[in-house]
């Protein structure tokens, strides 16, 4: 598994030692980390911060051409919000760490011509079950059902 991924299990990693939701990510521009972020709905009772969506609030405003040259690396196949964040930026690719907890906008996505790259991480999936197991309302609320 490459360091990006790694990097975005460590964020999620993070986000379940502080009470949250075990799903990270990172923004990555010409083979840098130029953002991190972890699932934070609960920590900071927000109805936004996936996992997504707070790697690219922390990789702060960036130009259009940043946003084009690079790639996001998540845990969890993309919702609708972080899958619309990222088409609204133009980020062309998008590597995913496992799909099979929860399937996301994959198909939006490549029908607007991301292209989608699977890791299908062990650890990625077994963070999430735990979790899901363990509080099944938090992540049917973080889902929107």
């Amino acid at each position: 598994m490459d360091r990006f991924m790694e990097a975005a299990i460590e964020e999620a990693r993070r986000g379940l030692a502080e009470g949250g939701i075990p799903i990270g990510s990172v923004l990555v521009h010409r083979g840098e980390i130029i953002g991190r972020g972890h699932n934070r709905r609960i920590q900071q009772g927000s109805a936004v911060l996936h996992g997504e969506m707070d790697a690219l609030e922390n990789a702060g405003r960036l130009s259009a051409s940043v946003y084009r040259e690079s790639v996001i690396y998540t845990t969890l196949s993309p919702c609708s919000m972080c899958s619309g964040a990222i088409l609204l930026y133009g980020i062309p690719k998008v590597v995913i760490g496992e799909n099979e907890t929860f399937l996301g906008e994959e198909d939006w996505l490549r029908s607007r011509g991301v292209t989608l790259e699977w890791v299908r991480s062990e650890e990625c999936r077994e963070l999430m079950r735990q979790f899901i197991a363990a509080k099944p309302e938090v992540w049917n609320e973080d889902i929107g059902e």
